[in-house]
């Protein structure tokens, strides 16, 4: 596990008869950024859910940040940053007051929300809006400090939930830019997206399929293996079966 930021064994879920997650295994190093791409139905969103430590698998092993998915979900919490598909940030308080907010909740003293707070700020060149309500702002911009805010704690990991849906192409390359620079400074990143186009911005790139986990590599090896010249035929020909 030295080098291995998550790491699953046949990782299963069931809901009565229904299988959602279907033995997956696969393994993410420290610092890559890691696709996990599906059709909506896949099981990707059920399987996240195992990964941070909100839902139980039915069977199988799986270990994020060295933490077991079992027994240590509170220090997984911890030691991950998570940013939802629906904007996880307040639209009823501050830029500030919502990075204060999930600062506390992570622990930090308030000289550490202050200090990471004004470096974020900084970065993305928002003093003017500081101080503005999340809720008045454009899309694009909320989506750039949810992320800027899962990252307050310095999580060794941190799963995006498809983090560009509803935002113009710009941004999107934009937001690419913020997650090529975190990975490069260590952070783990898990991503889904539906875009096929976000999948040639990944290290590597998992399919599911109904449920299971039906190509892994790079973006380059998938589109040799199958022949096709994009990530989106790729994924056509497994939907297709």
């Amino acid at each position: 596990m030295k080098n291995k930021s998550i790491s699953v064994q046949n990782l299963t879920k069931k809901f009565g008869d229904f299988t959602a997650v279907d033995a997956i295994s696969f393994e993410v190093e420290k610092g890559e950024i890691f696709g996990f791409l599906g059709a909506n139905g896949a099981g990707k969103t059920t399987a996240m859910k195992m990964l941070i430590g909100i839902s139980k698998p039915t069977s199988g092993e799986a270990k994020v940040a060295g933490y077991d998915v079992y027994k240590e979900t509170e220090k997984i919490k911890k030691n991950i940053g998570y940013m939802s598909q629906k904007f996880a940030l307040y639209d009823d308080l501050t830029v500030r007051e919502n990075a204060s907010f999930y600062g506390g909740i992570y622990g930090l003293s308030r000289k550490q929300i202050k200090k990471k707070t004004d470096e974020f700020i900084a970065e993305l060149g928002i003093e003017d809006i500081a101080n503005n309500l999340v809720g008045s702002l454009p899309l694009g911009w909320k989506q750039k400090l949810a992320f800027s805010v899962s990252l307050i704690h310095e999580p060794q990991v941190v799963f995006l939930d498809e983090p560009t849906g509803g935002v113009d192409p710009i941004t999107r390359r934009q937001f690419w830019e913020m997650i090529y620079k975190q990975a490069d400074s260590g952070t783990t990143i898990f991503v889904t997206t539906h875009y096929m186009d976000e999948a040639e911005y990944c290290d590597r790139v998992s399919i599911m399929v109904a449920g299971k986990i039906e190509a892994l590599d790079t973006p380059e090896n998938l589109r040799k293996q199958f022949g096709v010249d994009s990530m989106n035929d790729v994924f056509l020909k497994l939907a297709r079966g």
